[in-house]
């Protein structure tokens, strides 16, 4: 492979990336093909939607829009014969155009490429056929070149002599303004061939071949392209050609928390920004039990940023507009805003999911070029669908888009995810109420839920800040109106705070009523809570089976193992279990009070706290009785309790009982 000399463009991207509208594929040279060829530069001259012409690969077959691999090649063909002409039938071409034609090795095989500009002085009419006569004006259809007929030849003609302003001449300024260093950058970041190893060209012939300078009363001027890609302040030229980025504590109104502004180039804005909010979208990662892979989600997709912020700068207007591109960060949403808004030819409908946006011209035609150089826009049409998937992919809401009867303004707004929303509200929650501001902290979690009224996490934090201010109406309500769905990975935890205070006024049957209908947790210490408020509520048996069924998910949590113990001994001494017959009463509760005993072992040894490790030996002791075991066991895990925790007058009373029980 050959990388090109002559052309800005990578040879492979050229072949393998450029959308089908703007390339062209011819398998070999003939005079039909010659004919085709002058009819297609003639369309990308004409560049009705503004997307600075195209390209003609002459030496590769095309199947189905894509090209045909190794390529065929114009082996045993004279190119310079070729290149002579095509040219000599684009000066046919009225008024006469030309092509840049670049000869390359491609793969082994030669091959010829053609660079089609958008035209200056458009619209261009070529002849319909090799012998002359009649003429036309062509334009790129698709990927097809055809005949401008009707509504769009009225267009075409519209557009007389109108260049877009990012590809106009800058007559007040010179080269001197653009700094070579960014245009090398560029042309090395495109991995372009014109700064390849071992090539030698001027800076003023970089900007030619570029096509960011053009030659005006015998010295060379900028285009406002070059000044808005190539100089280190465009703003100085065009003011407002910067990004803002806004953070907000609140809706609009709201305290101001942090402000950011990126100047320089276009694209350099753009990633500085991106690198911002990619930074600021905080990444959530949730464990599923049993799954493999745990669920990770972010608070905005980086592909549906990207997509909206490089459209706002790719879309607005740079003529006489001093409006920055602003994006708005709210604890819900993101908003990004460009000025003025979409050209005449779309309305709302075309941004509702599955629609399409017709393809109208855009208002800049080199800025696009050069942001696809950069693989930072994609193909015509597909921003939309791309960032309604990545936002669906991410459990986000769907994205809004909107702009006013008066096309001043283009707004994007994409809804933070649902956990992003009740994260960043727990957190804020809770520095307000550490900090005394308990009134604030409850306004914090009730917008939350407005915003995410199907959060457990809300709902639960709501209910154990209301039950500490002893409001326990608003508990109860908030805790009745709560619409989470059962499937929901929180939906679980209001049922626990509510359990838990019922717990703690000793209403074991309000307790044990709101935990029959409790949704499974999937976290496994909401498991462990879950299964201790059943234990505490008397619901021994359903404690017992959460305890025995995730056994595998916390036999290493000293504290789930000691709790799935004290089940067990509770099961044990329950006298429902005095209605088996007696012999398989008493084996029941044999087997009970030895896993019992295996349990406390090991939460003995996992634990690492005394007082655990004291009520561990005490429930042990008690097994042990029960289990007739040797009284120096007894009396060993009855003194290790006291001397693990001698302040307890429990264990020293029940050491005492003990002991006058075995001499009687």
């Amino acid at each position: 492979m050959s990388l090109t000399n002559m052309l800005a463009i990578n040879l492979d991207e050229l072949i393998n990336s450029v959308e089908s509208v703007r390339r062209e594929f011819k398998a070999t040279w003939s005079e039909p093909i010659r004919d085709q060829i002058t009819r297609s530069i003639c369309a990308f001259a004409n560049d009705f939607f503004n997307l600075n012409g195209g390209y003609i690969v002459v030496g590769i077959e095309e199947q189905g829009g894509l090209p045909v691999l190794p390529p065929r090649g114009l082996e045993g063909q004279d190119l310079d014969s070729i290149q002579k002409q095509i040219r000599g039938q684009c000066k046919r071409i009225d008024p006469e155009y030309q092509p840049v034609i670049s000869p390359e090795i491609y793969q082994g095989k030669s091959i010829l490429v053609l660079w089609a500009p958008a035209g200056d002085v458009r619209p261009y009419q070529a002849p319909k056929t090799s012998k002359g006569g009649d003429r036309a004006y062509y334009i790129r259809q698709g990927s097809e070149t055809v005949e401008a007929q009707g509504e769009i030849l009225t267009q075409l003609m519209q557009m007389t002599a109108k260049v877009p302003f990012d590809d106009r001449r800058s007559f007040s300024q010179t080269l001197d303004v653009l700094a070579p260093s960014l245009v090398r950058n560029f042309l090395s970041d495109i991995r372009s061939g014109l700064v390849a190893p071992g090539m030698q060209v001027s800076d003023q012939e970089l900007y030619r071949q570029l096509r960011i300078s053009v030659r005006v009363n015998g010295y060379d001027v900028p285009k406002n392209v070059a000044l808005l890609f190539f100089t280190h302040d465009p703003e100085q030229f065009f003011p407002g050609v910067r990004i803002e980025i806004a953070q907000f504590g609140d809706d609009a109104g709201g305290d101001l928390i942090e402000e950011k502004v990126f100047r320089g180039p276009l694209h350099t804005q753009i990633n500085q920004a991106l690198d911002y909010l990619n930074a600021f979208s905080a990444a959530m990662v949730r464990k599923i039990p049993n799954q493999a892979e745990a669920q990770r989600t972010v608070a905005f997709p980086y592909e549906a940023m990207e997509e909206a912020l490089v459209n706002a700068v790719y879309h607005r207007s740079y003529d006489g507009n001093p409006e920055p591109v602003k994006i708005y960060l709210y604890p819900d949403r993101m908003e990004l805003i460009s000025y003025p808004g979409p050209v005449p030819g779309i309305e709302l409908q075309h941004f509702e999911p599955g629609a399409t946006v017709p393809p109208v011209p855009n208002r800049n035609r080199r800025i696009g070029e050069f942001l696809k150089d950069l693989r930072l826009a994609e193909g015509r049409g597909t921003g939309i669908p791309k960032i309604y998937r990545k936002m669906t992919e991410n459990g986000s809401p769907r994205p809004i888009f909107e702009f006013d009867a008066g096309r001043t303004y283009f707004r994007v707004i994409l809804p933070a995810h649902p956990q992003y929303v009740v994260i960043q509200a727990l957190r804020e929650s809770a520095h307000l109420w550490a900090v005394g501001e308990r009134t604030a902290a409850l306004r914090i979690l009730e917008a939350a839920l407005d915003r995410v009224p199907s959060s457990g996490a809300l709902v639960a934090q709501i209910i154990d800040h209301s039950i500490s201010l002893n409001d326990l109406p608003t508990a109860e309500r908030v805790f009745a109106e709560f619409d989470g769905a059962p499937a929901a990975a929180d939906a679980h935890l209001p049922y626990l705070a509510m359990a838990r205070y019922y717990l703690s006024q000793k209403d074991r049957a309000k307790a044990a009523e709101l935990l029959a209908h409790v949704p499974s947790p999937a976290r496994i210490d909401d498991l462990v809570e879950l299964a201790v408020l059943y234990k505490r509520s008397g619901k021994l048996e359903e404690a017992h089976s959460v305890f025995s069924t995730n056994y595998d998910l916390i036999k290493n949590n000293p504290k789930a193992v000691h709790e799935y113990a004290q089940s067990k001994l509770g099961l044990a001494n329950q006298k429902a279990l005095r209605t088996m017959a007696p012999r398989e009463w008493a084996a029941t509760k044999k087997r009970l009070f030895q896993d019992a005993v295996e349990l406390l072992r090991r939460a003995i040894q996992l634990a690492d706290d005394n007082p655990r490790k004291a009520w561990c030996y005490y429930d042990l002791a008690m097994a042990l009785d029960e289990l007739h075991a040797p009284d120096t066991e007894v009396a060993q895990a009855f003194g290790k309790a006291i001397e693990l925790l001698p302040y307890e007058e429990k264990f020293p009373e029940s050491y005492q009982a003990w002991r006058q029980r075995r001499a009687t």
